[in-house]
């Protein structure tokens, strides 16, 4: 039983992981995205392949670069090889938006899948899992223009925050 908890508790590690990359990335938390891999992690996303080390400053300067920024990845499908090893996979929405020069914001909406391989190893807060290797798949992609600007719309008063850089008030570590 006490080995069945703790791949419950490993699972949910992850999982939590996987939801602050998201995160971290659309709040601009460059700290935040960091402890989501290991400086030595593989990367592999096409446009970038490396160390992460040498990734989360492209990854930040890219993102800083949009108007704004919506990562949301599924609930990964986890494999465990050991207690201090796994692998996953899990598909992910990106939608994102630059300024363009008429004053509008239009970007695309991306589909993909994470390939992902997990370590636990001593971390700041003792052992902790994070992303060794990734590999992104792109899938798909589409427009998206017409995006709401940072202003109420009187049709649909909700709020928008404007996130383009470190730092923003709403934001909470979590």
């Amino acid at each position: 039983m006490d080995a069945k908890l703790q791949e419950l508790l490993d699972k949910q590690e992850i999982g939590e992981v996987i939801q602050r990359y998201c995160r971290t990335l659309d709040w601009l938390d460059a700290e935040g995205q960091a402890s989501c891999y290991w400086p030595d992690a593989r990367i592999e996303y096409g446009f970038f392949t490396g160390r992460a080390e040498d990734f989360l400053p492209v990854v930040m300067e890219t993102e800083s670069n949009l108007a704004r920024r919506w990562h949301m990845l599924s609930q990964p499908l986890i494999r465990f090889h050991s207690p201090t090893s796994a692998s996953s996979e899990c598909y992910g929405i990106f939608g994102g938006g630059r300024w363009q020069d008429d004053g509008t914001i239009a970007g695309d909406m991306i589909g993909g899948r994470y390939l992902d391989e997990w370590e636990k190893r001593a971390g700041e807060n003792g052992d902790e899992w994070r992303i060794s290797a990734r590999t992104y798949i792109l899938d798909w992609k589409s427009p998206l223009t017409g995006q709401p600007l940072f202003e109420p719309d009187p049709d649909f008063p909700l709020p928008t925050y404007r996130i383009d850089a470190a730092g923003h008030p709403a934001y909470r570590k979590l």
